[in-house]
C-alpha cells in the first residue's frame, strides 16, 4: 500500500511540475519582459554572464517592439538597445514558428555581433524552453531553430533580404549607413515585409538630412507608420550630470553631443560647426520669415528693401539643368554681410539671367557675380546683351585664387579684354572659397535670415575630404554664398586697393604738376581742377 501511495505521490508531483512548466512557458510566450528578466543571459563586459536586469525604459521598449509593427529609436550610447533587440529576436524565434529575422548594420561584424548576443541568450535557456525550438543550424552569421525560425546577419548590401520574406528587420546604427545605399536597400526590404513583417530601426544621430533623420522627421509628423522612441542619456537611472561631463572630457563636446544628447542638429559631420548653425536657427532675429515673397513661383524671398545709401552684391549659382538642381542667388549688403534677399527655384537660364539683371539693378546697380561653370554662360549672356555695367569679371589670377599674386598685380587695374565674365570656380579654388565660408561662420559675421540657406548648411557635410551636400540634397545656396564671401574678401578688397592707389596717384600729380590745381577759393575745398585747352575741368570725380 505504501508503494502505491509513493507512486501516486510521484505522479502527482510530476503533474505539478508539468503544470508549472506549462504556466511558465505561457507567461514567457505572452510577455517578452517576463521572458528576458527571468531567463535571458547576457555577456556583461565586466561582470561576465548574468541575467538581463531590465531598466524601466528597456521594459517599455520591449512592449513597444511587441505592440508596434515599426519602431524607430533615436538613442544615446550604451543603453543596451542592441542587446534588447537581440532578446526580442530570441523571444520571436522561440515562441513562434517560421519567423525570419534579419539584422543589418554598417559592417557585417556589427550585425554578426547581434546574432552572437542571440546565441548567448539561447544557450543560456533551460532545456524545457528549447524543447520545441532546437538548434539545427548555428554559425557565425546565422542561427536556425527546429520550429523554422531563424536569425541572420548581413552588411548593408543592396541585395540583403531581397529574396525572402522577412518577419523582423533590425537596422542597427542606421544613421551611419551611406544614404544612397540604405535608400536602395530600404526600397527592396519594404517589399519583403509586405506580408506583415516588423522593423526596428535604431541609431544615435549623425547630423541632418540623412535617411535616418528623414525617417524620424516623417515619423514625428505622421507621414509614415513608424512609432518613435527617443532615449536621451537621462533615461538611464544610473547616469547623472557627472557622467555626461565625463563623456565630454573623453569624447570632446561635439562627439559627446552626438553620442548622448539625441540631437540631430549638434551631431554629424557638417562643414560648419553645428552649434553655430543651431544658434542661427533658434534666433528669431536672424532666421525668420521674409517680409515679401515675389515671382511667379514665390521663390524670391526679401527681408530688406534697397537702401540707396548702401552697396550690394548679387551672387548666383546657375542650375546644371537636371531635375535635382536649382538656380539660386543671394543679395548681400557688402558692408554688413547681411542677407537682404534670396532666390532658389527652377528657371530657364536666360530667364534667370534677366531676373538677375533686374534684381541687381533694383539694388543700386549691385555688383553682379554669376558662376560661369556649365550652363552659367546662358545666364551671363543677358547681362552682357543688356549692357549691365557692374558685371563681375574673373581674371586669370582670380581663377587660381592666389591672394598674394592678386595683391601684387592688382585686380582692379586689369582690363576686361584679359578677363572672363562671371566667377570661375575650379578644383583649385573650391576648397579656398569653402574655407572662407567656414571662417565667416565661425565668427558669426554674416547676418543670415533665410531658413533655406541654414537648411542647406545643415546638410552640407564632409564626404571624405570633399565638402558637399548630403545625398538627396543640394547646395546651390551654399555655394553661391561661399562665392559671395570670397568675392567680398578678395576681389572687392583688391578693387578698393586700386581705388586707394588711384587717389594717391592723383594726389601726387596735383602736388607736382602745374596743370592740376586745388581751388583754394572754391567753396568745395576738396575740388581738383585740370587745365584743358586753357580751361579748368573738374576732376574731383576721380577721388
Amino acid at each position: 500500500m505504501a508503494d502505491v501511495n509513493d507512486y501516486q505521490s510521484k505522479v502527482q508531483g510530476t503533474q505539478n511540475v508539468k503544470d508549472l512548466i506549462k504556466e511558465e512557458y505561457r507567461k514567457c510566450a505572452v510577455d517578452p519582459v517576463y521572458f528576458m528578466r527571468k531567463y535571458c543571459v547576457i555577456q556583461h563586459p565586466v561582470k561576465g554572464k548574468m541575467l538581463f536586469d531590465l531598466y524601466p525604459f528597456q521594459e517599455q521598449c520591449l512592449y513597444d517592439f511587441r505592440d508596434n509593427d515599426r519602431n524607430i529609436i533615436l538613442k544615446s550610447r550604451q543603453l543596451g538597445i542592441s542587446t534588447l533587440s537581440a532578446g526580442y529576436i530570441l523571444w520571436l524565434m522561440v515562441f513562434h514558428e517560421d519567423k525570419n529575422c534579419l539584422a543589418i548594420a554598417t559592417r557585417q561584424e556589427v550585425a554578426r555581433n547581434l546574432v552572437t548576443k542571440v546565441r548567448v541568450m539561447y544557450e543560456g535557456l533551460p532545456t524545457w524552453l528549447k524543447q520545441n525550438a532546437q538548434s539545427t543550424e548555428d554559425n557565425k552569421l546565422s542561427l536556425r531553430l527546429s520550429n523554422g525560425s531563424q536569425v541572420k546577419a548581413s552588411s548593408t548590401s543592396v541585395s540583403a533580404g531581397r529574396s525572402e520574406a522577412v518577419s523582423l528587420l533590425v537596422i542597427d546604427e542606421a544613421a551611419f549607413i551611406e544614404s544612397n545605399t540604405i535608400e536602395e536597400l530600404w526600397g527592396g526590404l519594404q517589399q519583403t515585409m509586405a506580408t506583415g513583417g516588423k522593423c526596428i530601426m535604431l541609431s544615435t544621430p549623425n547630423g541632418m538630412g540623412n535617411f535616418f533623420h528623414r525617417m524620424w522627421q516623417k515619423a514625428e509628423s505622421g507621414q509614415n507608420n513608424f512609432h518613435t522612441i527617443k532615449l536621451h542619456w537621462t533615461v538611464h537611472p544610473d547616469r547623472h550630470q557627472a557622467w555626461r561631463d565625463a563623456q565630454s572630457a573623453e569624447l570632446g563636446e561635439k562627439l559627446a553631443a552626438q553620442e548622448c544628447d539625441c540631437d540631430f542638429t549638434t551631431s554629424g559631420n557638417t562643414v560648419i560647426d553645428p552649434l553655430v548653425l543651431k544658434s542661427y536657427w533658434e534666433d528669431p532675429a536672424l532666421c525668420c520669415d521674409p517680409m515679401e515673397k515675389r515671382g511667379y513661383d514665390g521663390n524670391l524671398w526679401i527681408w530688406k528693401v534697397p537702401d540707396y545709401t548702401r552697396s550690394y552684391m548679387v551672387v548666383a549659382d546657375v542650375s546644371r539643368g537636371d531635375a535635382s538642381d536649382f538656380s539660386a542667388f543671394h543679395v548681400i549688403d557688402i558692408e554688413t554681410v547681411e542677407q537682404c534677399a534670396t532666390y532658389k527655384g527652377k528657371l530657364d537660364p536666360r530667364d534667370f539671367g534677366n531676373m538677375l539683371v533686374g534684381i541687381a539693378t533694383e539694388y543700386n546697380d549691385a555688383l553682379l557675380v554669376i558662376e560661369n561653370a556649365n550652363i552659367g554662360w546662358a545666364a551671363i549672356q543677358p547681362a552682357i546683351d543688356r549692357g549691365y555695367a557692374n558685371l563681375f569679371y574673373s581674371s586669370a589670377d582670380l581663377a587660381v585664387i592666389d591672394v598674394q599674386q592678386q595683391m601684387t598685380s592688382g585686380y582692379d587695374l586689369a582690363t576686361k579684354s584679359k578677363m572672363t565674365p562671371g566667377f570661375s570656380q575650379t578644383t583649385r579654388n573650391r576648397p579656398l572659397i569653402i574655407s572662407k565660408l567656414v571662417e565667416y561662420m565661425r565668427d558669426k559675421t554674416p547676418i543670415i535670415h533665410c531658413k533655406r540657406t541654414i537648411a542647406e548648411l545643415q546638410n552640407f557635410i564632409w564626404h571624405g575630404s570633399r565638402p558637399e551636400a548630403q545625398y538627396g540634397y543640394n547646395d546651390d545656396l551654399v555655394i553661391s554664398f561661399c562665392i559671395a564671401l570670397w568675392v567680398r574678401d578678395t576681389a572687392l578688397r583688391l578693387r578698393q586697393q586700386g581705388l586707394d592707389l588711384h587717389r594717391k596717384t592723383v594726389g601726387l600729380i596735383g602736388k607736382s604738376s602745374p596743370v592740376y590745381s586745388r581751388l583754394s577759393n572754391n567753396t568745395q575745398a576738396n575740388q581738383w581742377n585740370m587745365k584743358v585747352s586753357g580751361k579748368d575741368e573738374d576732376i574731383s570725380w576721380l577721388l
